[in-house]
């Protein structure tokens, strides 16, 4: 018995070798998050749909049909009434993939998509994560699962959609603008002329610029970008989106003109306002009216109006210092005031969680710190009276309400309800399970305005400019 104790030991001693310098707590959090990646796989399964890669088939198909000499904008999918409906710089993007059977171009773009995820995460957690000292790839590979069993991003992937890819460029900007307001504190003279570039920031607006040309909704952070003054910025979003524009003039004339001067008008060939994955103000406006069409003047009118508080509380986000909010407030007003908002368009909401999460977390922080001050004054305190401490109840309460907030939008868009209560004009009314069930069907979208009229900002979270701002004072202050 010794013998085959002693030999079983011996057996081991190469596998302790091999983990004797992985620590103990790097284990549990592999753990960790491959039981997180596996509970967002069952959630998937369980509130996801059928996926099969439905929009990819259509730009696959499209890209082929193109390159082997037809019109671009003549293809129409088989069994559909759909067709290519994106400019014809995201065709000439596309055009790779015709060589690709479809199924490996809708797992690649799913891979990159699922990257360029984990990239944008890491981009909204760092200064978070920084703050508190949590490990960055523990954090990321967490939260990139997560995000992926919400709707917007589920739907994207199974679809084959671009949704993430054009969300990773408009962040890439809002990275630009970090860089730019601690221009010097990157980068060494040693790195060459394109780290020196890159580490400036300078380059913010392209992301914006190419998503523009891409899709046309992204021009809405080009407005934001004026009503700032970020003239630079501006500048730099527009002549990328213009100059990519001629470029494909120049080089397919044909697609472009019949884009501009037709397709781009041809509202039909996207779908029907009503229909329930269109989660806009169009779509909730139409399914209220129990009508395929949306009432125009009502939808201009409110629209107006979100428009004006989407972009005026992102102006006062930027202002207090939170670039990030104020990034998230246009993305979230584009996808309420667009006429077709898919529910896979919807991305906006994962950064949302993150500020609403961070507010939630930065206000227990604050209530921590002030349950330890004892000085005079303390919490309203008459002069020269010391100890006083706020009620027990006070900091574990402070937060609460942005906690709450942040896991209620989480599971809503996990959830999804809307689907459920899915209805089609003319054959069921959008009224066909009552009241509750008319909420349902419109739930993210209400979901999306209210956080364009009430999700808060964190004064000096994310400025983007103070130290720009600094260094000028500092500069005329020298002069003077």
């Amino acid at each position: 018995m010794p013998t085959t104790v002693g030999r079983r030991a011996d057996r081991l001693a190469p596998v302790r070798r091999a983990t004797r310098g992985i620590d103990r707590r790097t284990v549990v959090r592999t753990g960790i998050v491959a039981a997180v990646a596996y509970a967002a796989w069952l959630a998937i399964g369980a509130f996801g749909r059928p996926y099969n890669f439905f929009d990819m088939k259509i730009y696959h198909g499209a890209v082929v049909w193109w390159a082997s000499g037809h019109e671009l904008y003549e293809f129409i999918a088989p069994t559909t009434t759909l067709g290519f409906t994106y400019p014809p710089f995201a065709a000439l993007a596309m055009l790779p993939m015709a060589m690709l059977p479809i199924e490996m171009a809708g797992w690649i773009n799913a891979a990159g998509s699922i990257a360029a995820l984990a990239v944008i995460l890491a981009a909204l957690l760092r200064p978070i994560v920084d703050r508190l000292g949590w490990p960055l790839w523990y954090t990321v590979a967490i939260a990139t699962p997560m995000a992926t069993a919400l709707e917007p991003v589920r739907e994207t992937l199974g679809y084959g959609q671009v949704n993430l890819l054009l969300f990773a460029l408009i962040m890439a900007d809002l990275v630009g603008l970090r860089w730019r307001s601690r221009r010097g504190t990157h980068g060494h003279d040693t790195d060459g002329p394109f780290l020196r570039l890159l580490y400036s920031g300078s380059w913010a607006g392209m992301g914006i610029g190419l998503a523009t040309a891409v899709k046309l909704t992204p021009a809405l952070f080009i407005a934001y970008l004026l009503l700032t003054r970020q003239w630079r910025v501006a500048a730099t979003a527009v002549g990328t989106t213009i100059g990519v524009t001629l470029a494909s003039f120049a080089l397919v004339g044909t697609e472009s003109r019949a884009y501009f001067g037709g397709v781009l008008w041809q509202t039909e060939r996207v779908g029907a306002a009503d229909m329930t994955p269109n989660q806009s103000l169009a779509g909730l406006l139409a399914r209220l009216y129990d009508s395929i069409e949306t009432p125009g003047l009502l939808w201009l009118a409110f629209s107006v109006l979100i428009l004006a508080v989407g972009l005026s509380r992102a102006a006062n986000a930027r202002a207090d210092g939170d670039e990030l909010t104020a990034f998230t407030l246009v993305g979230l007003t584009a996808n309420v005031i667009s006429p077709i908002s898919w529910s896979h368009h919807l991305v906006w909401v994962i950064p949302a969680i993150v500020v609403l999460a961070d507010a939630a977390v930065r206000r227990r922080e604050a209530s921590r710190g002030l349950s330890v001050r004892t000085g005079p004054q303390s919490f309203g305190g008459p002069p020269g009276v010391s100890g006083l401490r706020p009620p027990i109840w006070y900091p574990t309460l402070t937060g609460f309400r942005h906690g709450v907030a942040a896991l209620g939008l989480y599971l809503l868009f996990l959830i999804s309800p809307i689907w459920p209560y899915e209805h089609k004009l003319p054959e069921v009314s959008h009224y066909q399970n009552g009241l509750f069930g008319a909420l349902m069907e419109n739930s993210l979208a209400l979901a999306l305005i209210v956080l364009v009229a009430a999700l808060p900002w964190r004064p000096g979270a994310e400025p983007a400019f103070y130290a720009d701002r600094s260094a000028r004072a500092t500069a005329t202050i020298g002069r003077r």
